[in-house]
Formats: C-alpha cells, sequence, structure tokens
C-alpha cells in the first residue's frame, strides 16, 4: 500500500491537558487507478495526545465512526479520548471519505465531480464504501507508522463503533497486518450478500422498541394519529424546502435505539399535538426541530449508500421498502382506517425511494438513487475463511435490544471470526459507547487481556 501523502500538520492544546494535531493528506479516488494523474482527495483526522506524554511515543488507537456517511466529533467533547488515554493511547479520529473534512459529499458535488450522466455518477459514489475506507486508513497508517522501527510499532489498534465496527471487519478481511487489536462496540456486520435479511430482523426490532414507546406513552396513539392525519391533508414545508409527509414523520423512530430517544420523539409528539389544537398548524421553530432531527440530506452518503453496505455482489433493489409490505402498522395511509385505538408505527433505520423526494437535498439525486439501487456487482467485503482465521485479537460489545444491528445476525458473525471474545449485554443501548464509556471499554479491555477462568 502506497503512503498517503501528507499535505498539512498543524497541532494546538486544548483544555490544558490534551494536544490536537490536525492533519490533512491526499490519496487517490480510485485505488484501482492510483497513477500519478488520477484524481485525488483529501483524508482529514485529528490526532489526541495527552499533553504529559506527548514525547512518548504513545501506541496509536484509529477510531472508526458510525453511519455510513458520518464524520467525526471533535476529541475534546467524546468521552473515548480520555478513557484510551488513561490506558495509555493517542487516538485518531478520522473522518471517513465524504465526511466531515475528508472531501465532504454533497448533492452538488455528486453532479459536478461524478461524471455527466446518472451511470457515471452512481459509480462514482460508489468509490465511498468500507473497502475503499480501509484503504485510506492503510495509507494513512504507512504515512504516520510505516517508518517506525519495530514491526509491532508500526501497526494500530481500530475501535469501530456501529459501521465502523463493519469496516473494522472488511479491514481484518483485507489488511490484517496493520493490526494490533480491534475493538467493535454494537457493530458485528451480517455476513450476508443481500439487505432483505437484515430488513427483516431489523423491522422485527423496531416493532419492539414502538411497543415500548406506547407503552410508556398510550396517550400518543390518538396523538400520533391526529399529527399525521394533519399532516396527509396539508402539504407542510420544512425550512429548507423539504416535505414534512407522514410517512417523513414517522421517520423520527430512528432515535427509538438510543438512549433517551423515545422520550425525544414524545416530546416532538406532544409539542405537535399541542400546536394543532391550539393553532391549527405547526410553529417554525418545531419544523426546525424535526428537520434537525433528520440528518439526510446534511449527510447524504447516509442515505444513499446505506443499503448497499449490506450488498456483496447483489443489488439491493430498495430492500426495506420492499419489505415495508409485509409490515402495514408502518404505513399510515393503510392504518388510517383502522379504528383510533390501533397506533401507528415510527420506522427506524431504514431507507425508502420516496425519500429523494421528501428531502431538499436528496431530491437532487433521485436518478441516481435508483440508479445505486440496481448495482448488482458490489465488491465482496467480507473473506470468511480469512475471518476464521483470524489471529488479530478482537473484543466486541454486542447488545441483545440493539435497534440498528441485530443481535442474532451480529452473534452469528462474532461466532465465525477467530481470535474474538464478545462482552453481550441487555442493560447497555447501541450508544453506550458514547453515554456509557467506561462501563462498556472497561469490559472490553478485561476481554483484551485474555485471561481465561
Amino acid at each position: 500500500m502506497t503512503a498517503a501523502e501528507l499535505k498539512s500538520e498543524v497541532g494546538y492544546v486544548v483544555s490544558g491537558d490534551i494536544k490536537i494535531i490536525e492533519r490533512f493528506w491526499e490519496v487517490p479516488l480510485n485505488y484501482e487507478q492510483a497513477e500519478a494523474s488520477s484524481e485525488k482527495i483529501r483524508i482529514f483526522g485529528r490526532t489526541a495526545v495527552p499533553v504529559a506524554k506527548e514525547k512518548d511515543n504513545l501506541p496509536t488507537i484509529l477510531y472508526l465512526q458510525g453511519g455510513p456517511g458520518f464524520e467525526c466529533q471533535n476529541p475534546k467533547s467524546h468521552p473515548l479520548t480520555h478513557f484510551v488515554h488513561d490506558k495509555g493511547y493517542q487516538i485518531l479520529y478520522l473522518d471517513q471519505r465524504g465526511t466531515g473534512l475528508s472531501n465532504p459529499i454533497s448533492a452538488d458535488t455528486v453532479l459536478e465531480k461524478g461524471g455527466s450522466g446518472v451511470a457515471q455518477q452512481a459509480r462514482w459514489l460508489s468509490l465511498f464504501r468500507a473497502n475503499s475506507i480501509v484503504k485510506d486508513c492503510e495509507a494513512v497508517r504507512e504515512n504516520l507508522l510505516g517508518s517506525t522501527e519495530k514491526e509491532e510499532d508500526r501497526k494500530w489498534t481500530l475501535i469501530g463503533q456501529s459501521y465502523g465496527g463493519f469496516i473494522a471487519t472488511h479491514y481484518l478481511s483485507t489488511h490484517p497486518e496493520g493490526l494490533k487489536e480491534v475493538f467493535t462496540t454494537g457493530g458485528m456486520p451480517p455476513l450476508v450478500d443481500h439487505p432483505d435479511e437484515v430488513y427483516k430482523a431489523l423491522y422485527e426490532k423496531v416493532i419492539e422498541r414502538n411497543e415500548v414507546y406506547y407503552k410508556k406513552f398510550p396517550q400518543d396513539t390518538k396523538q400520533v394519529r391526529d399529527i399525521l392525519k394533519y399532516l396527509h391533508e396539508q402539504q407542510i414545508t420544512l425550512p429548507n424546502g423539504g416535505h414534512l409527509t407522514p410517512r417523513r414523520f414517522l421517520q423520527l423512530g430512528l432515535s427509538f435505539g438510543t438512549v433517551g430517544g423515545i422520550d425525544g420523539v414524545h416530546d416532538i409528539v406532544l409539542r405537535a399535538a399541542s400546536e394543532i389544537s391550539t393553532y391549527g398548524k405547526l410553529s417554525y421553530k418545531l419544523l426546525q426541530t424535526i428537520e434537525q432531527n433528520q440528518s439526510f440530506d446534511g449527510n447524504l452518503i447516509y442515505a444513499i449508500l446505506h443499503e448497499s453496505i449490506y450488498c456483496q455482489k447483489a443489488p439491493s433493489v430498495w430492500s426495506a421498502n420492499r419489505l415495508l409490505s409485509e409490515n402495514e402498522m408502518f404505513n399510515y395511509e393503510l392504518m388510517a382506517a383502522k379504528d383510533e385505538s390501533v397506533p401507528v408505527y415510527f420506522t427506524g433505520e431504514m431507507i425508502y425511494p420516496w425519500m429523494f423526494t421528501d428531502y431538499t437535498e436528496l431530491r437532487k439525486l433521485k436518478p441516481v438513487a435508483e440508479e445505486i439501487a440496481q448495482i448488482g456487482d458490489w465488491p465482496i467485503l467480507y473473506d470468511v475463511d480469512k475471518l476464521k482465521a483470524n489471529t488479530v485479537p478482537v473484543n466486541s460489545a454486542i447488545y441483545v435490544d440493539d435497534m440498528y444491528v441485530d443481535f442474532d445476525l451480529a452473534h452469528k458473525t462474532a461466532k465465525i471470526i477467530g481470535n474474538h471474545k464478545t462482552f453481550i449485554t441487555s442493560a447497555m443501548m447501541h450508544d453506550a459507547l458514547r453515554t456509557r464509556t467506561s462501563e462498556v471499554m472497561t469490559e472490553l479491555f478485561k476481554l483484551s487481556k485474555r485471561v481465561e477462568n
């Protein structure tokens, strides 16, 4: 692997005890066409080093953010930073290609950079999957650690949250030689070729979370129905020009799998119902809140490449949308005629074709999204034989009630990967790495010691 070219490096101290080093690297857009004249993109990362140990050449942890399509937060605001510092590491928060400051993708950049036709634009976007992200990581590792004297010191450790764990598993399949150890939290990927099996399982989990919601807030059964009826009868435009349709309102259920997510949706339902009954309309403030709770316009990879993360040599063909027909409780148009006592369910982490009508930025890429849904030659992401023969220590937190990564499929993958220890719990949610950092990471570091009872 050719090293990434370092383009800039700036360091400064924050909070008195953390030094941040900001770096930009240049890497090929397409590693299959990596000659000097080929298109390059920039990759950005922030390394957080404890000031007291700045000169100690601490081992490096690479943090892989969840998504797909989300950037890393500033290290000073992530609770993981202090935890790994206390364990004797420095940590690199790397914005994956197409996110944050790593050549961020917008609808306009796809249309401008992706080529003249829809097929070309779809193929251009296909270069932003896990296989390319791992190559970026290896190129950056070679630049940072490649000249280190000891071979073991040229390796780094991964922490992969959610989709970051999917990337870490691909890393194990393709470049295990660069890894000392791997930690994943809510990020064991299903080893499938197609998303259907995944969404069948996830719809069941979303149903369970809806049952929890309506048991906690039974009054919301009618209030949600009243809101959906209002949205069905009106044409509500959000501040950025998006359409607030019943189906888009139901997407607020995406947060049901996080700590406080159910309560947050109830707050929106309560306010919406109150405003409709009092004023006959929704306030700008509430519309702004709803829009801010739905990040697809600003993180379009999360929408347009989402189903592809489950594809290996097979098209997704709008998997979640096709399976929706088996779950009428999520469809307001089918549920509207039922008795008011029957709740309409919120949807979860699913992507639907109509989103490329209802969301302002996604609207620009509707033909491209249709093209991507038909791509059938996605590269293989996971080498099962290599995973079985894996010797890199892997330690994973798997959450029984995870709404985003199905427990049964994750556990099945975990049993395949060699040298793998798991911390399985029903007491934490998908976002435990942020909300209960010390607890979950302490358990994983215990597993890391490989002490057998």
